[in-house]
């Protein structure tokens, strides 16, 4: 197994522990780990920007969760806001301190790359995410979002999802 393979596997695995009671049972059935190794392996080997970090825990020489930070893509963002764009732990792993010591490091890799917000888009109904989150100082700065999510079934039967997401922000200032 690849890394990029355990980090598809780590992406599929906490998606569908995090999200089981969000999404529709047929959106998360699509997520293939093949599939997400190969964007991970995109990323890694063309990122984004100069700015765009992949931090990974591991143990044992094996992946356990990583963490993923670079600009900020909002409308509103300046170039002084970055965001935390994927924070996930395998359900096995997590209650170990990956995802604290995840997010500590994906907060010193922005403030090192001349960040001074970082912002993050959480599930309004993931309450453990936004609770995890805001024990860690982030707060939610009033911006929302929808997204479509298309379980993508071949009958049709069931329609899209709204999945409605929060905004959360923490200051990087060392003040």
């Amino acid at each position: 197994m690849t890394d990029t393979d355990e980090l598809g596997a780590i992406n599929v695995a906490a998606w569908r522990d995090r999200l089981g009671d969000i999404l529709q049972a047929e959106v998360l059935d699509q997520l293939r780990p093949d599939d997400l190794a190969l964007v991970w392996a995109g990323a890694i080997l063309n990122p984004p920007t100069s700015q765009h970090r992949l931090l990974v825990a591991t143990h044992d020489e094996s992946a356990r969760g990583y963490a993923a930070v670079g600009p900020c893509a909002d409308a509103d963002a300046d170039a002084a806001t970055g965001e935390l764009i994927a924070l996930e732990v395998h359900p096995d792993d997590q209650r170990e301190g990956h995802g604290s010591r995840l997010l500590a490091a994906a907060v010193d890799h922005a403030r090192a790359d001349g960040f001074e917000v970082l912002a993050v888009w959480c599930p309004v109904d993931d309450e453990v995410r936004r609770g995890f989150l805001q024990s860690a100082g982030w707060v939610p700065d009033s911006a929302w979002r929808d997204l479509q999510v298309d379980p993508g079934a071949p009958d049709e039967l069931e329609p899209e999802q709204v999945l409605r997401e929060v905004r959360l922000v923490v200051s990087l200032s060392t003040d």
